[in-house]
């Protein structure tokens, strides 16, 4: 089955700065551009860091404060001075479900995309993740039925309905073994689009470790 990755997500025209780009450049631009962090590059088009609002205003913060004795003169701060570094970023071959995870785990808005050399390609946002989300239901059940009911289970056309209403999936009907059960609800799940899945149903027969271990061997 194929799942949507990185790349049918990104963005690939990112606003990016320098190291050396000035404190006040790196303001202007997050406001001109309406996003919340820049990735920060070197020469090479390699992400070293990422500078954000919330980079910006702890440096505010902690310039507020009186300045310490020191004999070298302070000067204007940079990007390269107030980023978060290293940065967290995603290859674009990774699923867009790896990006969620990550993005949650981590608890930011948008990872810098890198191809196998880390160089910047592109940019993906929990806004563009949602886009998961709004898939139709009829592309939904199109691809349960064809997907995992045929292509890989091998379920005879007509013996599972499939009923998708806003991503909520509702299976009802009848499979060969009670193995396949597991495998069904969970390849559902992890379909793009898909929020909770509820199945009813049953299979002909137990071909279950647990139905086995209950029967005695036949004398000889």
């Amino acid at each position: 089955m194929k799942h949507l990755n990185v790349a049918d997500l990104m963005t690939d025209e990112v606003v990016s700065v320098a190291p050396d780009t000035a404190f006040k450049e790196v303001a202007k631009l997050l406001a001109q551009y309406d996003v919340s962090g820049l990735p920060v590059l070197d020469d090479e088009d390699r992400v070293v860091g990422v500078v954000s609002q919330t980079d910006l205003l702890a440096h505010a913060g902690t310039a507020a404060q009186p300045p310490r004795q020191s004999s070298a003169p302070a000067g204007p701060p940079t990007a390269g001075d107030v980023m978060s570094a290293p940065a967290v970023t995603i290859h674009a071959e990774e699923t867009a479900a790896d990006a969620a995870r990550l993005l949650t785990r981590r608890a930011i808005e948008r990872l810098p995309v890198v191809d196998e050399e880390d160089r910047l390609v592109g940019i993906v946002t929990r806004r563009d993740l949602l886009r998961l989300f709004v898939r139709p239901d009829a592309e939904i059940r199109r691809r349960i039925v064809e997907e995992v009911l045929t292509e890989v289970l091998g379920v005879p056309s007509g013996d599972v309905d499939v009923h998708v209403v806003d991503g909520v999936v509702t299976l009802d009907g009848l499979v060969e073994r009670r193995s396949q059960l597991p495998a069904l609800v969970s390849l559902v799940g992890q379909l793009d689009g898909v929020v909770a899945v509820a199945s009813r149903i049953t299979a002909r027969t137990d071909d279950t470790p647990a139905a086995h271990a209950g029967r005695q061997p036949l004398p000889w």
